[in-house]
């Protein structure tokens, strides 16, 4: 399966496909000499004897840190790197995040490829050119827009996937759904087990990859359509940095915003009543939670305002109307942090 990014000075071709060969789809259009990979121990173990010169990072969110990135910074240094040659990331979400946003800052820019090996990155953070790391005070808080030359996705990665981190994936699919395909939802509520999502994985791998494409080719820079694949990552993201990204994974921390989101709007009037409901059937079915305990709730509305998509005194979060009817609702931080605070 073939899908192309067409974005001006920035086109690329995304390859879904059983057993791709990623070495020889690289070489198809790579003409430079030198290769350097990012990844992480996990992946290493499994995959890395097939890439020679690389840096292995440690697993987790924590890895995506400005420390990290000076680390990564050395090494493609000491590596004489030049701005011929080439950037893999060979990863989750994590490694293509930290990867791409250090290609995009070393040399002012090193062309780099995405070679997602979690659903969550296959599905989602591979594609579309968003890159960052972390800081203590909040998620992604410095990052940049830099596209990849190439997105390689073999689903028989996630073959080697803990469940845990295959409904972590799951979760930004029911995401895509929930914004923009009724058949993707209901494909999922019909699965009788994880055989029916394999079988189907490469179909649905290509469904969340397409709806995203388009968002990305209408709206680059995240200020009009393509606000809306933030559904349920405003309160996820805040989750995330109240348990310091140790409780839950950002799959988990998504479904449950997206079910408390979609529990405010239907108590403001904006939502159809029963539709939080839906969602968190279809959580359930694959072991994602639908909500967490919040002791102080102070600390949970600091970390959701350092959200970007926030200003001094107001905040856009992405409501559904119904499934597949999302929107862009403008809430003062004021109003926000009450209903917060009856949560």
């Amino acid at each position: 399966m073939l899908l192309k990014v067409n974005i001006p000075q920035n086109s690329y071709n995304i390859i879904i496909k059983r057993g791709i060969k990623p070495l020889d789809e690289i070489h198809k259009t790579f003409k430079g000499n030198k290769i350097f990979v990012i990844t992480d121990e996990n992946v290493n173990k499994l995959y890395g004897e097939n890439y020679l010169n690389k840096i292995v990072l440690k697993p987790g969110e924590d890895t995506k840190s400005i420390k990290n990135l000076e680390l990564i910074y050395k090494e493609m240094a000491l590596f004489n790197i030049s701005r011929d040659d080439l950037i893999i990331a060979l990863g989750g979400g994590v490694i293509g995040d930290i990867a791409g946003f250090a290609a995009s800052t070393f040399l002012r820019g090193i062309p780099y490829i995405q070679i997602p090996t979690s659903l969550l990155a296959q599905v989602d953070s591979s594609v579309g050119g968003k890159v960052a790391v972390n800081l203590n005070l909040g998620k992604n808080l410095v990052g940049s827009f830099y596209h990849p030359k190439l997105v390689l996705i073999d689903p028989n990665f996630l073959n080697t996937l803990p469940i845990r981190d295959l409904n972590d994936g799951l979760s930004e699919v029911i995401k895509y759904g929930c914004i923009k395909n009724v058949d993707l939802l209901n494909a999922l509520s019909s699965f009788k087990n994880y055989d029916d999502v394999f079988k189907n994985i490469e179909d649905i791998i290509f469904t969340c990859c397409n709806i995203k494409r388009e968002l990305v080719e209408k709206d680059e820079k995240d200020f009009k359509e393509r606000m809306i694949l933030n559904f349920g990552h405003t309160i996820g993201h805040g989750i995330e940095k109240y348990f310091n990204y140790e409780k839950y994974t950002h799959g988990e921390a998504v479904a449950i915003g997206m079910y408390l989101i979609t529990k405010i709007s239907e108590e403001m009037g904006f939502t159809y009543l029963g539709t939080k409901e839906k969602i968190k059937e279809l959580l359930l079915k694959y072991n994602l939670p639908f909500n967490c305990e919040i002791n102080n709730k102070e600390k949970l509305i600091q970390s959701i305002f350092l959200d970007k998509k926030s200003n001094s005194k107001s905040i856009n979060l992405i409501f559904l109307k119904d499934i597949g009817h999302p929107f862009v609702h403008n809430i003062s931080k004021e109003d926000l942090s009450k209903i917060i605070k009856r949560m």
